[in-house]
């Protein structure tokens, strides 16, 4: 199943997504269906199930949908419960950095208001933040809570995937020492366009991730590079903290990123930032300064 989130005369819906045009669950096949991606997280198994039901009746409902690019989108997971990213994931990003890999994954955390969808503008002070950097990554959506779980078993807490952009603050980022704030600034947390569920993507190693900025590529890798697989990442968390339905893991950036190119290539105001990922999708957004009042 592919489904977005989208808001049309202020109320939040969850979308079928087919063929590029969307049709809203709630109402097209009866009331028992989820109304929101909260709805959806919130009724676990049972909710997954019949939605998966109503898919043949969803499907043909798309063909009188909105083509999804009409839609004001939002984050697949509008306000998850916690972001968890992950740190020199790829083993080329740390070569970049001239860092050797990490013994055990590195994690940090994403505030959640700094998620905003596909299509919303990037947006920071740049008397507070001069060096603003992307990153893309694969973000897992969690759907079952997960607290001391094997690796073997780590894939049957996934809901689904999306592509996420790990919007930095380097100059933040250096002066702090720690990561939270200078990847925290409100909408550095860009996801969508879409959420693919686990049943279409039951292994989501090998598949593409990239990121352009004004259409010149500046990330290109595959998911099968990461350090720690997400079957890894998933059962390493679960050790030290519980992982919620609703939460979500960014799980690392291939190398290629503005800040250790030379000359370094740092975002604008004006830019449009793509990351894409092979059977998710394209996450565009545009970049804007705006002084603080």
């Amino acid at each position: 199943m592919r489904l977005c989130s989208y808001t049309e005369d202020g109320t939040e819906h969850l979308g079928w997504v087919e063929g590029g045009r969307v049709a809203p669950v709630a109402g097209a096949a009866g009331d028992h269906l989820p109304a929101t991606m909260a709805d959806l997280v919130a009724g676990g198994a049972a909710a997954l199930a019949s939605l998966r039901a109503a898919g043949p009746e969803l499907a043909a409902a798309t063909t009188a949908g909105r083509p999804i690019d009409e839609l004001e989108l939002l984050a697949p997971l509008p306000r998850p419960g916690k972001v968890v990213a992950v740190g020199l994931n790829y083993l080329g990003h740390a070569t970049e950095q001239q860092r050797q890999p990490p013994s055990e994954p590195l994690v940090f955390a994403k505030l959640p208001s700094a998620v905003v969808g596909h299509g919303s503008e990037i947006v920071w002070d740049p008397a507070l933040a001069r060096q603003v950097d992307a990153e893309a990554e694969l973000a897992v959506v969690i759907g079952r809570r997960a607290r001391h779980v094997s690796v073997a078993d780590a894939l049957d807490h996934v809901l689904g995937y999306t592509a996420c952009n790990d919007v930095s603050a380097r100059d933040l980022q250096a002066a702090d020492g720690q990561w939270v704030r200078a990847k925290s600034l409100d909408t550095f947390c860009p996801m969508g366009p879409v959420l693919v569920t686990a049943d279409e993507l039951p292994d989501p190693s090998g598949l593409r991730i990239e990121c352009r900025v004004n259409g010149t590529p500046m990330q290109s890798a595959s998911t099968a590079d990461m350090h720690f697989s997400v079957s890894q990442l998933i059962s390493w968390c679960s050790a030290s903290f519980t992982l919620e339905p609703g939460d979500v893991i960014a799980t690392g950036t291939p190398p290629g990123v503005g800040i250790y190119r030379d000359p370094p290539r740092l975002l604008a105001d004006g830019d449009e930032v793509v990351v894409e990922i092979e059977r998710i999708g394209r996450l565009a957004n545009r970049c804007r300064h705006r002084p603080a009042p």
